[in-house]
């Protein structure tokens, strides 16, 4: 009888940092549940099992209750060995002329359906006595974000929270890491609307990169991980900058037609 192979979800997986957190499952054993709100998550799935590795793909909003509880029947009382929480949207431009319903759609995907699926995949991590929990936070979340308010606000929140389970989970076998990137070359800025902001048009980092990090980092129970020397840098600073300060240096990163500026 064959030993079955440890299981890993991964949301927003079909791009960016979740396809290349996949990736690193993939090569190091994880059989894989990934999903995502685009049929892209499909192609990503073919991809996936070139790594010799089973993959399940999901396509579901993880902004909605219906969405999450469609992954979580997906793992079908398989043992979650590790969850990587990386479904998240960006908004762009001035919160008061934002739709609401867009904003709504931020908040419930970067805090309330990932919230929801973690509660349900560490319940059982806890009855098992092991598991890790990888979030994908950001530096966003130490800056006020001008021009990007809701989704600086909910990466702030998806950062302390971690950190909160993290220790209510200590000493239970299941541990809990925060990877806190900074600007990553993917499609977050062109559905964010943030193409014409500086942030958006400057050079970023590799999301391959930013993955392994973040991957190693859970592998070895680590609190969390900021990927990159300036993000490093970046971060340190804006614990002894006052508020005020950072917002006005985020807007100059992006607001609206600032690549211009």
């Amino acid at each position: 009888m064959t030993e079955a192979r440890k299981l890993a979800i991964v949301t927003g997986a079909s791009t960016g940092i979740g396809y290349e957190l996949a990736k690193c499952c993939a090569e190091d054993g994880f059989d894989l549940l990934i999903a995502a709100d685009e049929p892209e998550i499909y192609n990503a799935a073919e991809h996936l099992k070139g790594y010799g590795t089973k993959v399940d793909a999901v396509k579901a909003d993880l902004a909605t209750v219906e969405g999450v509880d469609s992954l979580y029947n997906a793992i079908g009382g398989r043992p979650v060995e590790a969850l990587l929480a990386n479904a998240g949207r960006g908004l762009g431009g001035a919160y008061l002329e934002q739709n609401f319903q867009d904003i709504l759609h931020v908040i419930n995907t970067n805090i309330t359906g990932t919230l929801y699926l973690t509660e349900k995949v560490g319940r059982d991590m806890l009855k098992l006595g092991r598991g890790r929990i990888l979030f994908t936070g950001s530096i966003a979340g130490f800056t006020p974000g001008t021009f990007n308010a809701v989704y600086n606000g909910t990466k702030a929140f998806i950062d302390s929270f971690s950190f909160a389970l993290r220790n209510e989970l200590k000493d239970t076998g299941v541990t809990v890491t925060c990877l806190m990137p900074g600007a990553t070359e993917t499609e977050f800025f062109e559905r964010a609307n943030m193409l014409d902001t500086k942030i958006g048009q400057e050079d970023k980092d590799d999301p391959a990169d930013v993955a392994k990090a973040g991957f190693q980092a859970m592998m070895e129970g680590k609190g969390d991980i900021v990927t990159g020397l300036k993000n490093k840098i970046m971060s340190a600073a804006a614990m002894v900058t006052p508020s005020g300060v950072l917002a006005e240096q985020h807007r100059k990163k992006a607001e609206p037609g600032s690549a211009k500026k």
